[in-house]
């Protein structure tokens, strides 16, 4: 039985209760919005090249997983998606959808059966259609989707056979997973609490090239093995300007950063960066002085690399409160260098800006300090989201849902209405042209409480 719509006391609402309205409150929230039903829980999305653009809307590929439950095969999947350009769609289409259908803008373009689940997928910056993953393996599978035979995904049909296979770790590497901006280098972590960094410059140029007489996929030995954790490493980010600097998370509540040309030891070591597990980080692609964490403690840290620690423990120049549960995934804005986004187990994908920190003075306001935006859409945890580096402002977001929503998965593309990000006085000399319209409607900054 579902939960009511409230609860008894005071406390906070249902899933129910508060996708109810979120729902109702789209139309005023959204400039665009594509709810996908997913019949198999996808754990990571990314977005991969753009391949068409036309006056109304832009076609651009889609990354995604299907964790099945063994009726049929595991899958990566490559989707096409019809994205809308900003202010194009009217808010009764925005707010035409229905839970259990699947999205006319999203369309599968090819099925490749991966060999175990797919926990994590990043594309290669230097070419978007070669495509790193995780599964529940030791090792690093690569994929050159283009290249790559379509196939059906039926029970006993053969695994896709992969264009590289990285090894280097000792045990099962589920998570941690990068793909370097300036170099073909991939880096990930694992249960063996070691960080592993591969170079596959020399063998990219081949992918596309190669013929289908061998049955046995290249292996690639690790470039280096870095060890420092005392627990799984959950996750790994290169350092935007460097192939050689990257920083890790893990269970050990740790931070640490690396550099290769110093051997395979750490840095800096923060220990004690969160209370709890640190399940993600991310790198600011902008200002490269910051560094997010987010943590199985609820919080978002953000740090100064310059300034990490005060007397060994953790120092982060803010923390970030607002989600009620564990935070699985937070990211940069690829467009601005003080926005971000964090999701997590509450089904929330918070949009946060550390810039307006400090500008909601007084106890009268219950926002959380630096919170731009929370996208309630989603009524399980929300397990990955991404960035559209094409339309900065556009984000794809899955959610790993429970029986009680049906199972399964969803998947939503949305873009906020820009009103809610622009700058103030620019917004309010827009909205003075409606002023009559608008009198007894909320501000947008009113509608993210």
């Amino acid at each position: 039985m579902k939960e009511s719509a409230g609860k008894v006391g005071g406390g906070p609402p249902s899933v129910d209760a508060r996708y109810a309205q979120w729902k109702y409150l789209v139309p005023i929230l959204y400039d665009w919005l594509a709810n996908h039903n997913l019949i198999w829980p996808s754990l990571s999305c990314r977005w991969g090249p753009q391949i068409e653009q036309a006056t109304y809307k832009n076609r651009q590929r889609l990354y995604l997983s299907e964790q099945t439950d063994g009726s049929v095969p595991n899958t990566l999947v490559i989707a096409n998606c019809e994205i809308v350009k900003p202010r194009v769609a009217a808010a009764e289409h925005i707010s035409q959808f229905n839970e259990e259908a699947r999205s006319p803008y999203v369309k599968k373009f090819k099925t490749i059966i991966h060999p175990g689940e797919v926990n994590r997928i990043r594309e290669l910056p230097q070419n978007t259609n070669i495509v790193a993953t995780h599964t529940d393996s030791p090792d690093v599978l690569i994929w050159d989707v283009e290249a790559q035979p379509n196939r059906h995904a039926v029970l006993g049909a053969t695994e896709s056979r992969p264009d590289l296979i990285l090894t280097g770790h000792q045990e099962n590497a589920e998570f941690a997973l990068d793909m370097c901006r300036t170099a073909p280098h991939v880096l990930s972590g694992g249960k063996d609490k070691s960080v592993v960094m591969w170079s596959i410059h020399d063998h990219i140029s081949t992918l596309a090239t190669r013929t289908g007489g061998s049955n046995e996929s290249p292996v690639i030995q690790a470039r280096g093995v870095f060890q420092g954790h005392d627990d799984t490493v959950e996750d790994v980010q290169f350092c935007p300007s460097s192939e050689q600097e990257f920083c890790s998370v893990g269970d050990d509540s740790c931070l640490i950063l690396w550099d290769a040309r110093t051997g395979s030891s750490p840095i800096v070591k923060v220990e004690k960066a969160h209370n709890a597990d640190l399940h993600c980080v991310d790198w600011n692609p902008i200002d490269e002085n910051l560094i997010l964490t987010g943590s199985a403690d609820n919080t978002i840290r953000l740090f100064d690399r310059r300034n990490l620690t005060n007397n060994g423990v953790g120092s982060p120049i803010h923390i970030f409160e607002n989600h009620t549960a564990a935070v699985l995934c937070v990211q940069w804005s690829p467009d601005k260098s003080s926005v971000f986004g964090s999701s997590a187990e509450d089904g929330v994908l918070n949009i946060w800006d550390h810039n307006k920190i400090g500008e909601r003075s007084g106890s009268v306001s219950k926002v959380a300090e630096g919170l731009l935006f929370r996208h309630s859409g989603h009524r399980g945890k929300v397990v990955d989201f991404h960035w559209n580096a094409h339309d900065p402002w556009t984000i794809v977001s899955v959610s790993d849902d429970d029986e009680s929503t049906g199972g399964g998965g969803t998947l939503q593309i949305w873009r906020m209405i820009d009103l809610i990000y622009r700058p103030q006085q620019e917004v309010i000399t827009e909205l003075d042209k409606f002023r009559s319209h608008i009198l007894t409607c909320s501000s947008p900054q009113d509608l993210t409480k």
